[in-house]
Order: structure tokens, then C-alpha cells, then sequence
């Protein structure tokens, strides 16, 4: 079925300010709450929301199989479900809709008072109802980095890194949509000169910058997905903020690794870009070398051009960018990803997200966490305000944003935010 929403000749009806992370050619989905306190599920173009609920009662997808409630649910889960086909569809029908040429929406008042919202009339939501998580560690130079500061520059990378993509399961109940407060999360931290454990607010609150993907019902238990098939399971990307507690982390991860140091918050941008939309954002990935086994062999371009940025904004300050990254630096793809999760004959199920581990670049600016940015603490960083940081401070707002960019066309993910509160006494 072809990519006709992708067309970048396409223009819309709709007003879509210059710079826009949401041109025509990228139709996201999400969740929102509407200025009638309904929710409902939706598509972005410019600055506008589109209510696909209301389209869809109103007949705009006649002709394509979809239950009758489809796009009025809290979660994208069941749309999911139905597979790429359905979503390719949707996609392509809606920018139909939307074309300048098109009059059938264009002209009728009454339809557009229905179904457009500006964006100060929703509130956005958690897109998907994420039953699993899963955590990959997949950034060469992140792990490099990450070993360096713990081990030493020569035994940086554990023997199996390079031969498996590693991960673990995460806590899907603290997963929150961009725009959430964080609180400060309290937890044991390594005894100090012969004493006993410590207690307390973390010291050491760091972000981490990754994507995550979210997938549709792939398998059933005991059957695993080849390599080659991954892509019709991923239904899109959303930028994802793992915040860290670098301290209660490094108490307790020994011997089953990660828990209440990464338990406590993630956070994603509420707008799900779906695979289709990258689709010329595709870019071959970092040399492999050793070979991966044949199950982790892929052909053509599996990584994606993808531009990440980070800031940080003191509270009633200005914001300073403290990183750039991408998302083609990644060692192991998503389709690897994938293919190893289920190798084993794991399920996996509509609505799964899994994330990329920290992105961290080649250079210093380009490292995705404070832990690599300021060296363990070592060499804080100044922001535009003067002031320094290590790690994240209280009122602090962390900000990611991310996109495609190429000299026909922008694909974005706008913002992922979220503000760290104080710890809650005990």
C-alpha cells in the first residue's frame, strides 16, 4: 500500500506555522481531553488538534473497516491492534481530508466546529495504556561512557554487550505524558565510611534522552518475530525521558540491576509518530563488528535520522540547551531490539513500549544524561543563568525535543517536559 500521506508536494488547508514539527506529511496520533470534557482520539496538523472520533461518526472514513468506536476509547490500543494496513489507511484518508484542494471539511462550518480544537482548548494524555516496558541499553557510546565512569576506559563494555542487545523490564504504572510534575523520589544510597545505608531524597536526579517504541500484537507465546518482519509491528516512536536516581541506582542494582532508581517517573511526548511517517528518515546504522548472530542480522537501513535535543529550565529562568544527539547513533536498531525480545518466544502485545536506553553521541555535547554530561559530577555544567549543575535540581524542567529534517520536509515529536517537585517528607 503506498506511503501517499508521505507526499512532501502536499499542502493543507490548515494553517501550519513555518518551522512546524506537524506539517501534513506527518499525522501522529494521541489521546486528548476536549474543551467539552471528552476524550477522544486525535491527530495534530500545525497547531490544530483534529478529533478522529468526530470525523469518523460524521462519515469521513467510509469505505475503510473500522469499528464503530475505534476512535473513541482513553487509549490507541484497539486502533493499534489492527495493524498496518488499518493504520495506513487512516493516515492516508486523513490527509486526503486535510488537502487544500479538498473542499468536503474545508467548507462545511459546522463539521470543522466539531471536529478542530486549538491546542489551548485539550489536554493531552497518556497516548497508549503501556501493559509492558522494556528498557534497552543500546547506545555504544552511553555504555562506553557509563563503563568508563565505573569500571575503567579498558573493560568499558562487559563482554556480552556487543553480541546482545541488552535490556530489562520496567514499571509501566509510572509512565506519564510530557507536562507531568516529578517528584523527587526518596530510597537507600550506598553506606559511607563504615556506616549503614543512607535514607533520603536523591542527590544525583538525572534525565535520561531516548525514543521509545510502541508496538501492536505481534506473537503468540513460544513463537518468535524474524528480523525481517519486525517493521510491521512497530506502530511509532515517542521521545521518552527515563529519569534516573543515579545514587539509589547504584546501591541497589547489584545483583538483579535497576528498581526503585528508575521505578519512580518516564515520561514521553504524548504524540505517537508512527514508523510510516520516518519512512525517508531511514538511515543505515554504526558498523557491527563482531557479526551478530544470525537472528540479529539485518540488511538496509534499520536506524532513523533523527535530531534530539535536551534543556534545562530553572524555575522562572531561561532555558539552556545542555546536549544534541541523534538517534541513528544507536548500535543496535529497533528491529533488533524486537527480534531479541522475542527470540526466546516472549509476547508481545498492543500497546508494549520499548525503550532505547540513553543516546548518548560521539562527542561531549552530544552525551544523553547529567551522569555523562557533567562526568559523574566532576565537571558540572554553567547554564545561561549562571548558575551550575551536576545533576537536576529542584524547580529545574527538563526538556527534550526531537525531528526529521531534510530540504523538502519536518517530522517532529514537539516536546517532552517535565518539572521535578521536591521530595515528599517521610
Amino acid at each position: 500500500m503506498p506511503l501517499s500521506a508521505n507526499d512532501p508536494s502536499k499542502k493543507t488547508w490548515l494553517n501550519v506555522p513555518a518551522g512546524s514539527d506537524f506539517p501534513i506529511q506527518n499525522i501522529p496520533f494521541g489521546v486528548f481531553l476536549t474543551r467539552d470534557d471528552v476524550i477522544t482520539i486525535g491527530t495534530r496538523i500545525g497547531d490544530t488538534a483534529i478529533d478522529l472520533g468526530a470525523l469518523h461518526q460524521l462519515g469521513y472514513f467510509d469505505g475503510i473497516e473500522l469499528t464503530d468506536d475505534i476512535f473513541l476509547q482513553d487509549s490507541l490500543n484497539d486502533f493499534i491492534a489492527d495493524g498496518r494496513k488499518t493504520w495506513r489507511l487512516v493516515r492516508n484518508r486523513i490527509s486526503d481530508i486535510f488537502l487544500e484542494s479538498n473542499p468536503a471539511l474545508r467548507d462545511h462550518s459546522a463539521h470543522k466546529k466539531t471536529v478542530l480544537f486549538g491546542l489551548d482548548e485539550i489536554e493531552m494524555q497518556l497516548p497508549v495504556d503501556v501493559g509492558d516496558y522494556t528498557d534497552f541499553y543500546a547506545s555504544k557510546e552511553h555504555a562506553t561512557n557509563v563503563g568508563s565512569l565505573f569500571r575503567d576506559p579498558e573493560h568499558a563494555l562487559l563482554p556480552n554487550w556487543l553480541h546482545i542487545p541488552i535490556g530489562y523490564h520496567g514499571r509501566s504504572s509510572s509512565i506519564v505524558p510530557s507536562g507531568t510534575p516529578i517528584r523527587r523520589p526518596n530510597g537507600q544510597v550506598a553506606p559511607k565510611e563504615g556506616n549503614g545505608p543512607g535514607f533520603g531524597p536523591t542527590k544525583l536526579l538525572d534525565f535520561e534522552l531516548e525514543m521509545a517504541f510502541i508496538t501492536t500484537a505481534a506473537n503468540d507465546l513460544g513463537k518468535p518475530i524474524p528480523i525481517e518482519e519486525t517493521a510491521e509491528y512497530i506502530f511509532g516512536l515517542v521521545l521518552f525521558n527515563d529519569w534516573s536516581a543515579r545514587d539509589i541506582q547504584g546501591w541497589e542494582y547489584v545483583p538483579l540491576g535497576p528498581f526503585l532508581g528508575k521505578n519512580f517517573a518516564s515520561t514521553i511526548s504524548p504524540w505517537i509518530v508512527t514508523l510510516d511517517a520516518l519512512n525517508s528518515f531511514r538511515v543505515s546504522g554504526p558498523k557491527q563488528d563482531p557479526t551478530p548472530l544470525p537472528y540479529l542480522q539485518q540488511e538496509g537501513a534499520h536506524n532513523y535520522d533523527i535530531h534530539l535535543q535536551a534543556s534545562i529550565k530553572p524555575h522562572g529562568g531561561e532555558e539552556s540547551l545542555v546536549c544534541h544527539s541523534n538517534f541513528k547513533y544507536m548500535y543496535w536498531s529497533m528491529a533488533q531490539q524486537l527480534a531479541h525480545h522475542t527470540v526466546n518466544g516472549c509476547n508481545v502485545r498492543s500497546g508494549d513500549m520499548m525503550g532505547s536506553g540513553t543516546i548518548s553521541g560521539p562527542t561531549p555535547d552530544s552525551y544523553g544524561s547529567m551522569l555523562e554530561l557533567s562526568w559523574k559530577g566532576q565537571r558540572p555544567l554553567t547554564l545561561s543563568d549562571g548558575t551550575k549543575r551536576a545533576f537536576i535540581n529542584d524547580g529545574d524542567t527538563v526538556i527534550m525535543r526531537g525531528y526529521c529534517e531534510n530540504d523538502q520536509v519536518r517530522i517532529g515529536f514537539g516536546e517532552c517536559t517535565g518539572e521535578v517537585l521536591p521530595a515528599r517528607p517521610l
